[in-house]
């Protein structure tokens, strides 16, 4: 195993979230809150960017077991986060958008991934990004890509919860007083 994998592996990924780009925006018609404030452009600069800061402080030397190690556990983390992006999104089913929208009949999703945690495809967003700089083989490249797709994905939660606090008022506070932001039994 080579860096070749952690490069194909980042474009399954971008391949994987530009479908969903262009099969999963709202639509004005069926849609009563849209108001993103950025945050899709935001997402759609710290990942690209992020993943260049990383792949240019990859370590592409020869590698041996120690580092084919490391990017094997990288990539476990990626399919990972792959998995549970791809569930949550599956569990919302219509009430996913890749904008932050709220559609006319949108219920809130409280079971499924969502029971303990009220942001699952971030979650999986963030362990795909971890993985593939893991699988790098670098801390530069570890923080180059993990600390603005992490702080991209929090303004967009923050953008979201707001809109869903306006939509669904006392019953999402409550919600949010149950379950952790992103991060199971921690955040």
């Amino acid at each position: 195993m080579n860096i070749q994998i952690v490069i194909y592996s980042s474009i399954l990924f971008f391949l994987s979230e530009f479908a969903l780009m262009i099969a999963k925006r709202s639509t004005k018609k069926g849609s009563k809150t849209r108001n993103d404030k950025s945050s899709l452009l935001l997402l759609w600069l710290a990942i690209p960017l992020g993943l260049t800061a990383g792949f240019f402080n990859a370590n592409y030397q020869l590698w041996d077991v120690y580092n084919q190690t490391i990017a094997i556990v990288g990539l476990s983390v990626l399919v990972i986060g792959i998995s549970i992006r791809w569930i949550s999104i599956i569990q919302l089913n219509k009430g996913f958008t890749v904008d932050v929208a709220i559609t006319e009949n949108h219920k809130l999703k409280t079971d499924g991934m969502y029971k303990n945690i009220r942001h699952p495809s971030y979650f999986g967003l963030i362990l795909i990004c971890f993985g593939l700089s893991i699988a790098m083989n670098s801390v530069i490249s570890i923080l180059a890509i993990t600390i603005p797709i992490l702080l991209a994905i929090l303004y967009r939660i923050k953008v979201e919860e707001d809109i869903l606090v306006k939509e669904f008022g006392e019953f999402y506070e409550d919600y949010k007083k149950k379950t952790n932001k992103i991060i199971p039994k921690l955040y």
